[in-house]
């Protein structure tokens, strides 16, 4: 086990109290949390719908299927939003319990403030799910709330050392695998549109694999009884999604990946270990596809299977990796501002983009109405309202930023 110094009693590993060794911002964190978040707010230029109203114009169908969700098994650009987002909770975690330690702070308080900040990303998640409800809506599959319930144990791993991090890794994949390996698969003869599987699904799979179907699993069983256990006008049967609370299992798995990143940026600055980021990308996205083709686990971001943990983790492996080589080895700085001012107040750029976009919507229609939007034609209209949508997303951040004003939790 890694050497530990006695903090108040709590045991804290040489790498959590160390202080950095570059006391420069690590720039290429902020502009990959950045681009993830403005991807996520990027939803409003409607880019399906756009090509839709193209067919046959491949340019249009690649813009449109990268914003959209695969409708079950594969992965598009837009379903790695999630997974980076929650990866760089991870990169962050050792970098925050460091600053924390160097102001004096105990463990004890620490941990207080963590599950403090897990609650509060809970509650928020389910305020935003809630804005267009007659009352509250409590899921628990969104990504914030999904970040807050494994959060108090990605706190508790970052105090451990590296070995720790990789064996929770590995029970928490392997276990979460095992459990739905052995829960009852869906039989042949399985009602699937009586739980809200659309008519004409081509998506379900066979033999084995199917222990991982819509909406017929030991997810959707759980929620069956633990969202019932709360105020609803009718009870809950299922999600039209298949997205599930229990989740935020292998979704932690993400965090951990995360945090082995973290670590290693932190213990090796100001240098950039390349090597292993690479390397983590190409063994996480191969053993997550060999998962998925022989059978064993299905690429699925819907319900997060392990593979998936895998495979999207290290797809994150890579995208951090091109950042810290384009921004932190060759110098290319000042083309990632833009970014940095969304990645450095990623929670208020999730808020404005999740609760604000309707507004924004209805105040240009009301003020500028439906015809300046149609400058470049009625097909472009969703574009063209996007794009003045997402300045104004950025503005508000940029405002923010002159006047140092993040919203953290």
């Amino acid at each position: 086990m890694q050497p530990v110094l006695e903090t108040t009693g709590s045991p804290v590993p040489q790498e959590a109290i160390r202080p950095p060794k570059a006391t420069v911002r690590n720039v290429a964190i902020d502009a990959y949390r950045g681009l993830v978040m403005v991807l996520m707010m990027a939803e409003v230029l409607h880019l399906a719908e756009v090509a839709r109203a193209y067919p046959g114009n491949w340019f249009w169908a690649v813009l449109g299927y990268n914003q959209s969700h695969v409708q079950w098994a594969g992965f598009s650009l837009h379903d790695l939003i999630q997974p980076s987002f929650t990866f760089l909770v991870g990169v962050a975690m050792p970098y925050s319990i460091a600053s924390r330690i160097a102001k004096g702070k105990s463990f004890r308080e620490l941990f207080g403030h963590a599950i403090w900040r897990a609650f509060l990303l809970i509650i928020l998640g389910i305020f935003l799910r809630s804005m267009t409800s007659t009352q509250t809506n409590f899921t628990f599959e969104d990504t914030l709330t999904q970040i807050g319930l494994g959060y108090p144990i990605l706190f508790l791993l970052g105090f451990r050392s590296q070995r720790w991090a990789w064996s929770a890794l590995g029970i928490i994949l392997f276990g979460y695998w095992l459990a739905w390996a052995l829960y009852p698969a869906p039989g042949p003869n399985f009602n699937y549109q009586a739980v809200g599987v659309p008519a004409g699904w081509t998506h379900n799979f066979t033999g084995f694999a199917s222990h991982w179907n819509m909406n017929s699993n030991l997810g959707v069983a759980f929620d069956r009884w633990f969202l019932n256990l709360f105020p609803r006008q009718t009870p809950w049967l299922y999600n039209g999604g298949g997205y599930l609370t229990l989740s935020f299992i292998p979704t932690l798995g993400t965090m951990i990946l995360g945090l082995a990143a973290g670590r290693w940026l932190r213990g090796c600055a100001p240098r950039i270990p390349m090597k292993r980021l690479l390397i983590a990308g190409v063994i996480g996205i191969a053993a997550g596809v060999l998962l998925h083709v022989t059978g064993i686990c299905p690429v699925v971001k819907r319900i997060w299977t392990p593979s998936w943990t895998l495979f999207s983790g290290g797809i994150c492996f890579l995208f951090l990796a091109a950042f810290c080589w384009i921004i932190e080895l060759k110098g290319y700085k000042k083309w990632a501002f833009p970014l940095v001012v969304v990645g450095m107040n990623s929670i208020a750029a999730y808020v404005i983009a999740d609760g604000f976009g309707r507004f924004v919507l209805n105040t240009l229609h009301i003020h500028l109405g439906h015809r300046v939007f149609q400058i470049f034609g009625t097909s472009l209209e969703p574009l063209t309202t996007g794009i003045v949508m997402l300045l104004i997303y950025w503005l508000i951040l940029y405002r923010m930023y002159q006047r140092k004003l993040f919203l953290k939790i």
